[in-house]
């Protein structure tokens, strides 16, 4: 050990001192449990034992023993350590008090804490919280059929056809269902019983959440390289039929989805969402421009089209739901997988990325906000995909094509600022400040504002059980006998109820006998192994034990009764 405290002391001398102190103090509290005898913890009770040691321990004798009983008592009766007691013990005994006294006041605090008294918890008290979409008004979701309403009505007259209401709402609201939800419609009734755009419209929202979550399996690094462009065709179709998903139930406009005759067009995927995003705007622009702008760098560019509705306001329905084919959640699923992918320079991941972009821009904003909240679970998942969203990688594009994320986003999120990383870099108008606190209070902006798609979610995909307690608590064996027996005096007593009686009564005759001997210990100032009282009330206790037991054996519930 001499020579690991010469190897300390080259490295560090005030460490070497410190060791050799503690381990001088270690070897001679154990020279002091060993002159009095002291084995195990137990022997060091009770309390005067313990004050004893301690004044052995600081002074060497026992000169302090009547400053550190009350010490030690005010511990055991949870009053608190006497800090100013304390530190006068270690001013007077310990010679270095004074060169540490900052590190011993603050070992004193902790002390403190830790053998405070402390506040017992208070009785969990269970409060019903009734789920989101039903704490929402109502006429928010207007038109909008529960998960339990959408299944009563499927399984209504399995073997008619489907009212065409109904039949078109499942196609609408179909995006924003679970892949298990599509599934399990598709295969309750059969074609026939849907109507062909319907049948249609859904067999394709079903075949599109099975490819996103073969995709939300496994995504991100090295070994998805190939992905994104599997990505890029999936979201090219995707987003081409987006577009023509019609609003109103007009046979005309059926001809142009998945699986119906096309009609002869030669315009692009993009040149459709721009020119769709420039008739819904309150402004026109020029050919150049519509060719240069997406929907997206479009709302991120000019401020009138953030003042203009993406869709039609005609109806509650149209703006909670849109007309995409890709719901919330398949947006942000795929965001996710172009975010966190290796090549994330490549251009066909920013392709995607934009195709992205464009089509939460012919969306209501609504769309847009569900969108940024499913990118993370909570608020720091959300934080982490928010930085990583502003910060999006738009190489492959000319200046002048790209879109400005940080205005995009302030867009779609009325009232809130988005922070730029360079502000708070070194010489930023804000680098004393966090960068991270400002996103995370960003990412907690956003879940506010998707309460209502958080609710709608809740609203179409869980169906609520509400359970009302009907049956009675059950009580105690005794209790029931009792009143049994007061309504037929003539009832013969039962087995329990013997048993109890006999409890009581050993109970009573214990308490008697340990009354007895602490009056006798007091008196005489016997120790309990020398006092013969002691011993017959511990065995009577026993026996009292022994005879709850056998009572909380035969009635589980027996504790609940006054006694």
């Amino acid at each position: 050990m001499n020579k690991f405290l010469a190897v300390i002391k080259l490295l560090n001398s005030d460490l070497e001192k410190i060791l050799r102190y503690v381990l001088t103090q270690v070897w001679r509290a154990k020279s002091i449990f060993d002159e009095e005898g002291i084995s195990d913890p137990k022997h060091a009770l009770p309390a005067y034992n313990l004050a004893r040691l301690v004044s052995l321990f600081l002074c060497g004798d026992v000169s302090e023993v009547d400053k550190t009983l009350p010490i030690i008592q005010r511990i055991v009766a949870a009053e608190g350590l006497d800090v100013v007691g304390v530190k006068e013990l270690l001013r007077k005994h310990v010679e270095a008090y004074d060169e540490w006294s900052s590190e011993i006041d603050r070992a004193v605090k902790w002390a403190a804490m830790a053998l405070g008294p402390m506040q017992p918890t208070q009785p969990f008290v269970e409060t019903d919280a009734p789920p989101l979409c039903e704490i929402i008004p109502d006429h928010v979701y207007h038109g909008v059929p529960t998960a339990k309403t959408l299944y009563e009505m499927i399984q209504d007259k399995p073997n008619l056809p489907l009212d065409i209401k109904f039949s078109k709402l499942v196609g609408r609201i179909a995006p924003y269902l679970t892949y298990r939800q599509v599934s399990y419609l598709l295969h309750l009734r059969p074609s026939t019983h849907w109507q062909s755009f319907d049948l249609k419209r859904l067999r394709y929202v079903y075949t599109i959440k099975k490819k996103v979550q073969e995709v939300a399996e496994s995504y991100g690094g090295l070994s998805f390289m190939p992905q994104s462009f599997f990505l890029s065709v999936f979201l090219g179709e995707a987003t081409r039929s987006s577009l023509r998903a019609p609003v109103d139930n007009d046979p005309d406009t059926y001809h142009e989805l998945p699986g119906a005759k096309p009609m002869k067009d030669t315009r692009t995927v993009l040149a459709k969402l721009r020119k769709r995003r420039v008739e819904e705007s309150s402004f026109r622009v020029t050919d150049d421009d519509l060719f240069i702008m997406s929907p997206a760098g479009r709302i991120s560019n000019y401020q009138k089209a953030a003042a203009s509705p993406a869709v039609n306001e005609s109806s509650v329905i149209d703006d909670l739901l849109g007309d995409s084919l890709l719901g919330p959640q398949d947006v942000a699923v795929l965001l996710q997988a172009g975010l966190t992918s290796a090549m994330k320079g490549s251009t066909v991941v920013q392709l995607n990325q934009r195709m992205l972009l464009d089509l939460m821009a012919c969306q209501p904003k609504s769309f847009a906000t569900a969108v940024l909240s499913e990118l993370g679970t909570n608020s720091r998942a959300l934080t982490s995909a928010l930085m990583s969203f502003v910060e999006m990688d738009q190489s492959s594009f000319k200046p002048a094509h790209r879109i400005n994320i940080h205005r995009l986003l302030e867009t779609w999120l009325p009232g809130i600022k988005i922070p730029k990383r360079e502000d708070y870099l070194a010489g930023g108008r804000w680098a004393r400040q966090s960068y991270y606190d400002a996103m995370f209070h960003v990412a907690n902006s956003v879940i506010d504002l998707a309460e209502t798609y958080v609710g709608l979610k809740l609203r179409l995909q869980r169906v609520r059980h509400v359970q009302h307690e009907s049956d009675p608590l059950p009580l105690p064996k005794e209790v029931t006998i009792d009143a049994s027996q007061e309504e037929y005096n003539d009832k013969p007593t039962s087995k329990l109820m013997a048993c109890i009686k006999i409890a009581k009564e050993k109970i009573k005759r214990a308490d008697e006998l340990g009354k007895r001997a602490v009056d006798n210990l007091k008196q005489t100032g016997k120790s309990t192994k020398e006092c013969s009282m002691c011993k017959e009330a511990i065995s009577a206790y026993k026996e009292a034990f022994v005879a709850c037991s056998n009572v909380r054996s035969m009635d589980k519930l027996a504790f609940q009764t006054e006694w």
